[in-house]
């Protein structure tokens, strides 16, 4: 019997559905092999039943492993909220009574989805996070230049620089005041990772944000207070999306500077 070459074979196959040209998929057969002319389906069809159910609620079919390539993480499994009204919960604590109509359905959700999460496949909001800190930053500038600052001058007690002892005398200007509030030191003291993650559990984002610790015993060990400060600013994002930057400032004095212990126009 004589031996089937295979790339022969292929070829014969491959010119004769061509020259067929048949409107729909089939299946040419030769005496030596069978070869498929189907059509590649589209992702959207593969995707179909899942499109009906919102991106926050399930992770794309083509997306998740058919089994499990690593072992289970110690410390238990961290259980992850799913419950809506939980999350509205928390979306009027920290933006007052109609909070949880700020946002959109699904960036509510994105808003306090972190990369951990899944691996990221249903979305997560560093990019929220980045422009959200980018607007608490410059907030947080105007009000450490409002705000009265210490001098490093000696100063005696009626107010007044006490005399250098090489004569030399301190140049000040009302203008200058707020100089020392512009450093990266006297931000990164208001903006504390610790201090903004206390106040993100205020508003109760710990039992709203969606990520996978390390270890489920162990939150502060697997980075929560980062978790939680990522979610913070990144709500600050979309609030500047969604409804402008007027509102997004306004969130950032009342919602975060407010409770850290700054003082404005409004609250005087």
């Amino acid at each position: 019997m004589a031996s089937i070459n295979p790339l022969r074979c292929l070829f014969s196959t491959a010119s004769s559905s061509l020259r067929s040209a048949p409107p729909k998929a089939s299946i040419v057969r030769t005496s030596a092999c069978a070869f498929s002319t189907t059509p590649r389906l589209k992702d959207s069809d593969y995707e179909f039943e899942a499109a009906e159910r919102p991106r926050w609620q399930q992770t794309p079919p083509r997306m998740m492993a058919p089994y499990r390539i690593r072992p289970q993480a110690r410390g238990g499994v961290f259980k992850v909220n799913e419950d809506p009204r939980r999350l509205d919960d928390a979306y009027i604590r920290m933006l007052g009574e109609g909070g949880n109509k700020v946002l959109g359905e699904e960036v509510k959700w994105l808003a306090v989805t972190h990369k951990s999460f899944e691996h990221g496949k249903r979305g997560f909001n560093d990019r929220l996070a980045y422009l959200g800190r980018r607007v608490v930053e410059l907030q947080t500038s105007q009000a450490l230049i409002n705000s009265p600052q210490e001098t490093q001058w000696p100063r005696d007690q009626n107010g007044q620089p006490m005399p250098d002892q090489f004569g030399r005398k301190p140049f000040l200007h009302p203008a200058l005041s707020g100089l020392q509030g512009l450093t990266d030191e006297a931000e990164s003291l208001v903006l504390d990772k610790t201090r903004l993650a206390q106040l993100a559990e205020r508003y109760g984002l710990d039992k709203v944000t969606r990520w996978k610790p390390k270890r489920a015993d162990n939150l502060k060990g697997s980075g929560i207070e980062s978790v939680l400060m990522t979610s913070l600013y990144a709500i600050v994002g979309a609030v500047a999306l969604e409804r402008g930057g007027e509102v997004a400032n306004k969130v950032v004095q009342d919602k975060i500077l407010a409770p850290l212990g700054f003082k404005f126009a409004s609250d005087i």
